[in-house]
């Protein structure tokens, strides 16, 4: 049986390239079946911002893998609401509906769930 990997994603997606590389990680687990959840975490939140304008800062849009996400099967997706508020983010209202809202307490249980864990 295929190891579980969690992989919890703290970068915004302006400030370099963790964001993408974390996203890159998780679409190839899913496409080779892997046990894989996401969890957006700190500043990683902000990859769920609604109405970002990636070309004004010279980036690629991240919006578009967000969403094949379910598409490769990777349907164990996470964000921190604490992060989310602190952050001044509703976490209802973030671009992955699928997202389940943890608070910083659950994730230390998610966490524990997994046999690897990738932060990024």
């Amino acid at each position: 049986m295929a190891k579980s990997l969690l992989l919890i994603s703290r970068q915004a997606p302006w400030s370099g390239p963790g964001a993408r590389e974390a996203l890159d990680i998780v679409l190839a687990g899913g496409a080779f079946d892997l046990p894989i959840g996401l969890l957006f975490l700190d500043d990683g939140v902000f990859q769920l911002a609604t109405q970002q304008n990636a070309k004004a800062l010279q980036q690629k849009d991240l919006s578009a893998n967000l969403q094949a996400l379910p598409m490769f099967g990777v349907d164990e997706l996470f964000v921190c609401g604490d992060s989310a508020a602190e952050r001044g983010l509703d976490p209802t209202g973030l671009s992955l509906e699928e997202a389940r809202v943890l608070s910083a307490r659950d994730i230390t249980a998610l966490i524990d769930r997994y046999d690897q864990v990738i932060t990024l």
